[in-house]
């Protein structure tokens, strides 16, 4: 039973269906590897915030600007997240009301172009993120993608053939963001491109976020006219986006030159009332929480062990033998490469989740499969780090992964056992949000 059990006392009464799924998900949360790089744990207090009465308030608008009445108290909660946003990160302006990242991207889109123009980005095979403007997305549907990516020999960034693209074509808006891509984004060498040829540059941090705010991954917010995010990955926050961005817009005459608004004003416009009505003011509110909880030495000492968690299994599967996309990580993040296996990333993030370790499958640079089978595995280290867990245990990690990948052909046998002792080392760590955190030593 876990420690979460009273807070689920009313929903055990009034709907004991749904509470038996919820006490599933605790326990299959608490006796496997959670290695999915998007997936985290949120504090018992973002949970609460969460789940507070503030999920009744409606409250369309902006502070002190709202459609309702009675709206005193949630304005200064959506005026504290927006404040320790950019305290957090050095920026100028913040919209906290996203309900996501791709709506977040979405506004980003409506506020800087026009349908139709063209925008560079990562797709999603090299990487990128669906709404960087792949073909099946809103985002490769009305406007124009200009795709790059890594080299698929050495699976790195080519600045010189990005430059080239970015000459050529002469996008309005520059993508700088991934979803899998494991080496560490330079965002002054975009700045230089995108200031060659007049284009935005915007960064999509939702993956590193927490690496930002530890001081272990460059910082967009100095190079990029506007930044993207979610903060429910490494943050550790509710299910929710938020984008940071200059107050002023250095193509205002240019590309702007007929609205009265300025680029903060545009992003505030385009998320409310261009996409969204009223905003999730409990989920706000966990983001304030959430933002509080990161500015904090125990949170930035928190964002460089993941760096060094990721580092650490890096090395100690490719001092195995495995493959990995880029040839290691600088992040949270690495993806096994299985190209030349005959077996797919698909069958081994499969027989992994089967044994207790929960990655997901991905596409790797030059990958000959496709999408839904791919020859990449994508492993991130912010959840277990969350969990305590440090470079010796990456080790462990590395050989669970390495006797299930090495065993393709006789699953039977190691599933079984590599599960029973993944369950009982998890059991020695205090899961956030789950239980409560082990006194140290």
């Amino acid at each position: 039973m876990s420690d979460c059990c009273d807070r689920h006392a009313h929903l055990r009464e009034t709907d004991p269906q749904l509470y038996a799924l919820i006490e599933r998900q605790i326990e299959a949360e608490s006796t496997t590897l959670k290695m999915i790089a998007s997936e985290n744990y949120a504090s018992f207090s973002v949970l609460e915030a969460s789940g507070s009465i503030l999920t009744n308030k409606y409250c369309e608008g902006y502070p002190q600007a709202r459609y309702y009445e009675g709206n005193e108290i949630v304005d200064q909660i959506e005026q504290l997240a927006i404040d320790r946003a950019k305290s957090l990160f050095g920026a100028e302006h913040a919209n906290v009301q996203p309900y996501s990242g791709s709506p977040a991207n979405q506004a980003v889109y409506r506020a800087l172009l026009e349908p139709g123009d063209k925008v560079m980005g990562m797709p999603v095979p090299a990487g990128g993120h669906l709404t960087h403007g792949w073909k099946v997305n809103f985002s490769g549907r009305d406007y124009r993608q200009i795709p790059y990516g890594p080299d698929p020999e050495t699976g790195l960034l080519d600045f010189g053939e990005i430059r080239r693209i970015a000459r050529q074509e002469r996008p309005k808006m520059i993508w700088v963001g991934a979803t899998a891509y494991p080496r560490a984004l330079q965002y002054d060498r975009f700045a230089e491109i995108a200031a060659e040829v007049d284009a935005y540059l915007v960064a999509d941090i939702a993956h590193i976020n927490g690496l930002i705010v530890a001081g272990v991954h460059p910082d967009p917010v100095p190079y990029c006219d506007v930044v993207s995010s979610t903060i429910h990955k490494m943050l550790r926050g509710p299910r929710a986006g938020f984008i940071l961005s200059k107050e002023e817009d250095r193509f205002q005459q240019k590309y702007h030159s007929s609205s009265k608004f300025n680029l903060a004003k545009r992003i505030d416009r385009a998320v409310f009332p261009g996409l969204q009505g009223g905003p999730h003011m409990n989920t706000i509110a966990a983001m304030a929480t959430c933002f509080k909880e990161a500015d904090s030495d125990a949170f930035r000492r928190y964002g460089a062990q993941v760096a060094a968690n990721a580092r650490r299994l890096a090395e100690a599967l490719l001092s195995r033998g495995y493959q990995l996309a880029g040839g290691g990580t600088d992040t949270h993040l690495l993806i096994l490469d299985f190209r030349a296996a005959e077996y797919t990333g698909k069958d081994v993030a499969q027989a992994l989740a089967r044994a207790g370790i929960i990655g997901n499958f991905n596409m790797v640079p030059g990958d000959h499969r496709k999408p839904f089978v791919t020859s990449g595995v994508r492993l991130g280290t912010p959840a277990v780090t969350s969990m305590g867990m440090r470079e010796a245990e990456m080790e462990k990690l590395a050989a669970w992964i390495d006797e299930v990948c090495s065993n393709m052909g006789s699953l039977e046998q190691i599933v079984p056992k590599v599960r029973g002792e993944v369950a009982e080392f998890c059991r020695q760590f205090a899961i956030p949000g789950i239980h409560a955190a082990k006194t140290a030593d």
